[in-house]
């Protein structure tokens, strides 16, 4: 480190690099420490936060304020110079996942979500394929108005997340009782569809497409209301990769997560904007297919790795993966098949069975 030349911009050499290195790694551990003492509040999920926050703002006041700003782990062209105890919080779930307010040099904020407790590596590669499968889309003229959020898994059981203002589609419809209702709170029109901007019902059309191939493809498994969440401006996007390559704790689920509300909010099955998600979906499916060396290639270099759902048995995923493209179709066929995926997604019914039963396993947590 002590050897590296001056960098591009003539203000970083190693010297500067390394103790901005360990700044990081000490800040990592200081999360990791907070993360143990507000989990031992036998308490609700505010009690914690108030904990939380009473601990930023007293023992560990010197978070707050950095003697010197550093790089943030999760984004290195960020400078974070401290916490915001005040605007810091924690997820109610079963790991209680840190929500981190950081202020930025250049007088900004920025939000970090902190886990301890989940292997965030498995996540880290789906964002890569997600990211990767988003470049690929585009370049042939095709934007689906993915979230490719930045992932970074700092240990086997912890790591950092691209905290991305939305909300789970189960608290939307909880609160609003339609996705509509909920989009027509930012963009409303009169004259527009359903009462919302055509660009926002477009913008919805068209993740929902992105995502439902995207998650097809490496066999995403435990999709509920709770991690799939929309953004402000109709993009929805999903989050928790943990079952993947066909892995699944459920029984009985269809190929993909298309729930009845995301259905209803495109007008219904037999709307003018529900053949146009199809129809995205499927030339999504087809662009991906001619790129399917590409991604087979790079699953197959993580084969060695310990990732849960690759490592158990890694030619076994690979051979499942490359069904998933069903390279034995021309173009025309992958379109029927496609089309069939998505009629049997929509009808089943089993899956707004084990949909309730979460939403009332959540309400008991």
């Amino acid at each position: 480190m002590m050897k590296l030349a001056t960098g591009v911009n003539g203000d970083e050499d190693g010297f500067k690099l390394w103790p901005s290195l360990v700044c990081q790694t000490e800040l990592n551990a200081r999360l990791c420490s907070i993360m143990r003492d507000v989990r031992n509040v036998c308490d609700n999920t505010q009690k914690k936060i108030e904990k939380l926050r009473q601990l930023l703002s007293g023992l560990l006041s010197e978070l707050t304020y950095f003697e010197e700003p550093i790089r943030s782990p999760l984004a290195p062209g960020v400078l974070i110079s401290g916490i915001v105890p005040s605007e810091s919080s924690m997820f109610k779930s079963a790991l209680h996942p840190l929500r981190l307010t950081f202020r930025t040099a250049n007088g900004g904020t920025c939000k970090i979500i902190f886990k301890k407790g989940d292997d965030l590596r498995q996540d880290q590669l789906v964002v890569q394929m997600v990211s990767l499968m988003d470049r690929l889309l585009k370049s042939k003229n095709l934007d689906l108005h993915l979230t490719p959020y930045k992932v970074l898994a700092t240990g086997q059981d912890e790591g950092m997340l691209e905290f991305i203002p939305s909300r789970s589609s189960a608290q939307i419809l909880s609160e609003h009782r339609s996705i509509i209702s909920y989009l027509q709170k930012f963009h409303p029109d009169d004259h527009g569809p359903f009462g919302i901007t055509a660009i926002c019902l477009e913008t919805f059309i068209k993740s929902c497409a992105g995502y439902s191939v995207i998650t097809y493809i490496p066999g995403i498994g435990d999709r509920h209301l709770d991690n799939l969440l929309l953004r402000d401006d109709g993009r929805l996007f999903h989050v928790d990769f943990g079952f993947i390559l066909g892995q699944e704790p459920k029984p009985f689920l269809p190929p993909m997560k298309l729930c009845k509300e995301m259905v209803e909010a495109m007008g219904g099955a037999e709307s003018q904007y529900y053949t146009r998600f199809k129809s995205y979906c499927c030339e999504a499916y087809n662009m991906l297919r001619k790129s399917s060396n590409l991604i087979l290639n790079l699953f197959h270099l993580m084969a060695g790795s310990n990732i849960p759902d690759i490592a158990s048995d890694p030619e076994k995923g690979i051979l499942k993966l490359q069904e998933k493209f069903r390279l034995d179709l021309d173009d025309e066929a992958s379109i029927h098949f496609f089309q069939d995926l998505i009629n049997e997604s929509v009808s089943a019914l089993f899956p707004q069975m084990v949909e309730t039963i979460h939403r009332w396993a959540q309400y008991c947590c």
